[in-house]
């Protein structure tokens, strides 16, 4: 009868040693794995704003401006390189005719221009004490153009092939004004962007404006010397 006793006594304890362990076991947390995190940021190409980008993860790098390679370093060096080369009066005509400097290139005509640029006006004179429209175009002509051209306005007017409009002027062609009314008065060397040199009654040589209200009023056509060696600048 005690030993039954005890049997049962011992039977019990174990039985309730495993359960108290089995519910240790299903408190325990189970050990957090490691979460892996994959990087994609350089398998994308970045998109940034006016259609510039720029691949990553790349050996070279490749900038695009609207579809267009930029070489920007080249062109830096190339506007620094006219600047640093060009002459004071190549500013100085840049201003004048609203241009880029790089585009002031004719050195025979500007240098030609500022020898003379300022000479008082006297008619009939020919030297740099004095000198009217038309013998300021014919030595300018012969000098820069190797173009032999005598006569007055008038006669210069009636040697040219004139041209149907402004947007056939070139730099070299004449440009006529009928200031008094019935007949062509006065004459200047067209030199671009609607600008053109001339010997002037009031300011002697200098730079006009064809659009000015005043040369707009008078302006009677332009024409083209002929001559089969010239067509504008050939430098």
């Amino acid at each position: 009868m005690l030993m039954t006793v005890r049997k049962g006594f011992f039977l019990l304890k174990s039985s309730l040693c495993v359960l108290a362990l089995s519910s240790c076991s299903s408190l325990k947390k189970p050990a957090a794995k490691p979460t892996t995190y994959r990087d994609n940021t350089y398998e994308r190409k970045v998109q940034f704003l006016d259609d510039i980008s720029l691949k990553r993860g790349a050996s070279k790098s490749e900038h695009r401006y609207n579809g267009r390679s930029a070489n920007i370093s080249r062109d830096v060096n190339r506007s620094s390189a006219i600047l640093e080369n060009a002459s004071s009066w190549q500013f100085k005509y840049a201003q004048l005719l609203d241009v880029p400097v790089e585009d002031v290139n004719n050195f025979r005509l500007y240098g030609f221009i500022e020898e003379w640029y300022g000479t008082p006006y006297r008619l009939g004179g020919r030297d740099r004490a004095g000198i009217d429209c038309s013998n300021f175009v014919n030595t300018l002509m012969a000098a820069v153009f190797q173009i032999s051209s005598i006569g007055n306005s008038v006669q210069l007017f009636e040697k040219v092939t004139k041209l149907r409009s402004r947007d056939e002027l070139h730099e070299g062609d004449l440009v006529f004004f009928r200031i008094n009314r019935h007949r062509i008065s006065h004459v200047g060397i067209y030199l671009g962007n609607d600008r053109f040199v001339h010997a002037s009654t009031s300011n002697g040589v200098m730079i006009s404006d064809l659009n000015e209200a005043y040369w707009k009023r008078y302006y009677a056509g332009a024409g083209r010397l002929d001559n089969d060696s010239y067509i504008g600048y050939k430098p």
